[in-house]
């Protein structure tokens, strides 16, 4: 076990290959997991959970009060972060709003200079924020979704998985999986390179490609077009086919459209 001397640390169960860095702050009621770094400067606030191997670069806080007019400081709620989880410089991370909740971020994620994620916000594994996204409460991200640099996630968004959010998007809709997204809530395309790498076959990406044409492509409502495209596909519609169409099921925000809707509205 490393820990600085000028640290302040409030408990007493840091794991032996844990490393606790200058001036860095840990309150109590928190549990760091085997191998966690925490550098100079940094903060977990109690009700903060890391799992193993979790690194938090300086100034980062963890577990801080949600900014919301109606929370109350006594509410007992937190954040638990999923191993291997990288934050870098000045993330924060808000714990949730109700009592006895958490706001969730996966394994495997990496989250880049000054993100943010507000009270609430549920985050898959290996999920990717570039430096200065914005998360605000209550969104959902699903695994492996890439928020590109500077983009604004509106409260209670969805977002599936591998979809991708271009840097400096302003999305205030939901994102199904497997699209990408600019502008502001703009649908443009697959994100073909992503399904690839993660090793999606070539039968089942054109497969994809046909229910996003049915969704996005011409007038309706996307819902309807949806529902129609999943009773054409039969009984045996890929994986991702079928993330996809129900993905639209249900939605809080609405969904993101495609360019020819906006131009032609």
């Amino acid at each position: 076990m490393s820990i600085h001397p000028t640290a302040l640390v409030s408990i007493s169960d840091l794991p032996a290959d844990s490393a606790v860095g200058p001036y860095c702050l840990i309150e109590s009621d928190v549990r760091i997991g085997s191998g966690s770094c925490l550098a100079a400067h940094s903060i977990v606030r109690s009700g903060s959970e890391l799992a193993a191997n979790v690194q938090v670069d300086s100034f980062a806080v963890i577990g801080g009060a949600p900014q919301s007019l109606s929370f109350l400081a006594s509410t007992s709620s937190g954040v638990k972060i999923g191993a291997a989880t990288i934050l870098r410089e000045g993330v924060t991370i808000h714990r949730a709003t109700q009592e006895n909740q958490y706001t969730l971020i996966g394994c495997n994620c990496l989250l880049m200079c000054h993100a943010h994620i507000a009270h609430d916000c549920v985050i898959g594994d290996g999920v990717t924020l570039a430096n200065n996204s914005m998360l605000g409460g209550h969104v959902h991200i699903g695994d492996k979704a890439f928020i590109g640099g500077g983009a604004g996630i509106h409260q209670f968004v969805r977002i599936g998985e591998l979809a991708m959010i271009a840097g400096n998007a302003s999305v205030s809709a939901d994102v199904p999986p497997y699209v990408m997204v600019a502008e502001r809530n703009v649908a443009c395309g697959l994100n073909l390179i992503g399904l690839r790498r993660a090793g999606v076959e070539a039968a089942a990406i054109a497969e994809l490609k046909r229910c996003y044409r049915a969704v996005f492509f011409g007038p309706g409502n996307p819902v309807a077009k949806a529902q129609s495209a999943r009773e054409s596909m039969g009984l045996d519609p890929s994986p991702q086919a079928r993330a996809f169409l129900d993905f639209f099921q249900t939605s809080k925000r609405g969904y993101v459209r495609s360019r020819n809707d906006y131009q032609n509205a």
